[in-house]
């Protein structure tokens, strides 16, 4: 395994408030990691530095290496928590539109993909459910041979039934080598597919752990533990 993500330091400020504040956390290849914390807690605006959407008021962050920017955005994919694809497009149009973006998008896995969930792909992203347009967000990023995958609260706003299936796709088509950040509050929906966990608190990394070793020793679940630490 190599590093993939590395923060030392890494603060950033508006004003007087701090959403991250000294996060330090290294990142290897090959894991899923549920990056976990309240509201307010700096897990998107943690994933949005890697992104190369934000930039630090201090400290560093590196993606396999380098600070975010063009050579990094080719090995990362990113799914932000809010609608943000044209809705006037077709599923057949993002498709086209995702492989002339990047070099590593595979179409046949996102038809793959969306044929299994059952949607026509002349179907305009507008006339899709709430659900089915995240899943077809979800789609188009886990179709990318991407070395690490930002997602930022992918089962926030689905059902239960949904949020299996995202999870099923997002263990199923991550690339080999691939890591996951996974930003959720829904920690007893995701635990079981983790390997990793870290806990977010007032911008700060307060713990960071491979989650069933903290099973073992805090014998107790890691939705539990969250509990107890987080307890107002």
């Amino acid at each position: 395994m190599s590093t993939i993500l590395e923060c030392s330091g890494l603060t950033k400020r508006y004003g007087s408030v701090y959403a991250l504040n000294g996060a330090d956390l290294t990142l290897e290849t090959g894991r899923i990691v549920g990056l976990l914390g309240p509201n307010g807690s700096g897990k998107t605006t943690l994933i949005k530095l890697a992104n190369g959407l934000l930039t630090p008021t201090s400290g560093t962050l590196t993606i396999d290496g380098a600070a975010p920017g063009k050579e990094t955005r080719a090995k990362v994919a990113y799914l932000p928590d809010a609608d943000y694809l044209p809705d006037w497009m077709t599923l057949r149009d993002l498709t086209g539109m995702f492989r002339d973006f990047y070099g590593d998008f595979d179409p046949v896995k996102a038809r793959e993909m969306f044929s299994s969930l059952g949607l026509d792909e002349k179907e305009r992203l507008k006339a899709l459910s709430k659900g089915n347009r995240e899943k077809t967000q979800l789609v188009l990023t886990m179709s990318r041979a991407a070395k690490l995958y930002l997602l930022d609260e992918p089962i926030g706003g689905v059902d239960p039934a949904a949020r299996d299936y995202i999870l099923r796709t997002i263990i199923g088509n991550y690339s080999e080598n691939g890591t996951v950040l996974l930003s959720t509050h829904l920690i007893a929906d995701v635990e079981n597919v983790l390997d990793e966990v870290v806990f977010l608190k007032q911008g700060q990394v307060l713990l960071h752990e491979n989650a069933d070793a903290l099973r073992e020793e805090r014998g107790k679940s890691v939705d539990a533990i969250f509990r107890e630490v987080f307890a107002c």
